[in-house]
């Protein structure tokens, strides 16, 4: 961190970074990454540590902390059937050493326990969507909706949300990984909460100038990236191509619907992937995401991206600038929004648009990051209020459909 001239008193010197899982490198890990690079002396704790030993380098030969679910029976492979444990076990992390403790969640970090003389600052990337917004989907897509099984699911997805929502006040300073989910901590737990966009490995990307005739999409193949309403809009335009890079559960249903202009390449290496996104005329994106980073990825490739004008898309993706939106999640609204990207594809610049996606880079997320923990404990040194750091800051992001490197204050986005 680089300290502000006018500190009220020294930074911590004792910190911890607490993170939900470890047992890949993930998304949330490559947060975890920067965090580290922003805390280089940091403890680490997590509920579990199953890494792949060529997944462990971001580490840097720092121990994890774990938590008692790490021994429990098969907690390597089903470490998730242990969910209504979590709040007891990140209740169990002994954090009373530490002057700033910061947690990484989606599920309960935020829920670690600190005391009035520590600086609890959680970054949250999404609250529990399964228990919040995708309870009946996950329900209904799991079968669970009228079984005994069903029954137990909702009784730990209710149990989840009570954890989740008693322990709203933890945290003395929330920073979402998008103004939409500091919307949504807004709504589920009454808080503020300053925006740092996640990092994006914008730099293991090139430009492409030759674009071939193709649209394609990179996701993992789960209902709620709404791959099939693709598929199916690509289906109504037989003369038009589309490529879908990834797998998952919902290969077998894509492959019964799709057509001969759509091809399903299925899991690629890293260097296809690149290629097929600096290739494409433009990325499809149809999730509703809380950040989304495959539609920067395909950005940093200088490809134009068409998106469903929700979420962190409409943070990600400028209109008629590096992309074009659509308003509904159906094939014809995605018909519809190609045809239209198809009569001003000219207008896209490749360099542009690779401009924008390095407003994401790690570099950024970084210095962001460490300036609001530098605010944050001086306002907490200063007024015992770390919120007073969202006053007296900008949060280091942007507004919807703004460009991302304005830094709007949080009383004119919130």
């Amino acid at each position: 961190m680089v300290a502000p001239a006018d500190l009220a008193s020294p930074l911590p010197r004792r910190t911890a970074v607490v993170h939900d899982w470890l047992p890949v490198y993930a998304g949330a890990e490559r947060v975890l990454e920067q965090m580290i690079a922003v805390l280089p002396e940091a403890d680490l704790y997590s509920l579990i540590e199953f890494l792949p030993d060529d997944q462990r380098a971001f580490l840097g030969g720092r121990e994890v902390s774990t938590s008692f679910i790490q021994r429990l029976p098969f907690a390597r492979k089903a470490y998730r059937n242990y969910l209504p444990l979590t709040p007891l076990a990140i209740e169990q992390f002994d954090l009373t050493a530490y002057d700033l403790v910061l947690s990484s969640s989606y599920v309960v970090a935020k829920g670690a326990l600190t005391f009035a003389d520590q600086l609890h600052v959680s970054y949250v990337h999404s609250p529990i969507r399964y228990a919040w917004d995708l309870q009946f989907q996950y329900l209904r897509e799991g079968g669970l909706e009228r079984s005994l099984k069903g029954k137990l699911a909702r009784f730990i997805l209710h149990y989840m949300r009570t954890f989740d929502a008693s322990t709203a006040n933890r945290p003395d300073l929330y920073v979402a990984n998008s103004h939409y989910v500091a919307s949504r901590i807004r709504k589920l737990y009454r808080r503020p909460a300053a925006v740092v966009h996640p990092p994006v490995n914008v730099e293991r990307f090139a430009v492409g100038y030759d674009r071939d005739d193709y649209y394609c999409t990179v996701s993992r193949l789960v209902p709620y990236k709404k791959i099939r309403v693709i598929v199916e809009a690509f289906a109504q335009m037989p003369d038009k191509r589309l490529v879908v890079v990834g797998d998952g559960p919902e290969m077998e249903r894509l492959r019964a619907i799709a057509t001969p202009n759509v091809d399903l390449l299925g899991h690629q290496p890293q260097e296809v992937l690149e290629a097929t996104l600096r290739r494409a005329r433009a990325f499809v994106f149809a999730a509703l995401e809380d950040f989304g980073i495959a539609p920067v990825e395909a950005q940093a490739c200088g490809t134009p991206v068409i998106a469903y004008g929700r979420g962190g898309a409409l943070e990600t993706v400028r209109e008629n600038e590096t992309g074009t939106f659509f308003d509904f999640q159906t094939p014809d609204a995605i018909a519809a929004a190609v045809s239209r990207f198809e009569k001003s594809a000219d207008r896209f610049d490749p360099d542009a648009i690779r401009a924008h996606a390095e407003t994401f880079a790690a570099e950024r997320f970084r210095a962001r990051l460490g300036d609001l923990l530098d605010a944050a404990w001086d306002a907490f040194q200063r007024y015992g209020d770390a919120e007073e750091a969202l006053r007296a800051h900008a949060p280091y992001a942007t507004a919807a459909r703004t460009p991302s490197d304005a830094l709007t204050p949080l009383s004119q986005v919130s």
